[in-house]
């Protein structure tokens, strides 16, 4: 599957930050997460959890959820998922810090945990 099919950041919404002087982490569990492997096309299921120091703006979780439900289709490896979910979670609401964490059901006896840490954006 190209690239171009894959969700963008503009698929999650957002809205202000109530508190946006205070430095407080939000962290968001998707327990139900599903996507294609790219080689034998089977499913992987994992738990994807978002902790952000938000800035001016929080993500909405509809929005997220419906984002993340796009990946139901995709080919994609667990590396490149997580790299491009901090990408577009970071695009859309530009937190002070991030990380997001892809732990995926084991396969062939083997279990995977991917993560990526965007450190700060702005202080």
């Amino acid at each position: 599957m190209s690239a171009a099919e894959f969700p963008k950041a503009g698929l999650l919404e957002t809205f202000p930050n109530q508190y946006p002087g205070r430095e407080y982490v939000i962290e968001i569990v998707c327990p139900e997460f599903t996507s294609l492997c790219p080689k034998t096309g089977q499913p992987d299921f994992g738990t994807i959890t978002f902790s952000y120091t938000p800035g001016d703006r929080c993500v909405e979780l509809k929005s997220l959820k419906l984002y993340l439900q796009r990946y139901r289709d995709q080919g994609i490896f667990y590396e490149t998922l997580v790299n491009r979910l901090l990408d577009d979670f970071v695009a859309a609401c530009h937190p002070r810090k991030c990380r997001v964490v892809g732990a995926f059901t084991p396969r062939g006896g083997i279990t995977t945990t991917v993560t990526c840490v965007l450190e700060s954006t702005k202080s």
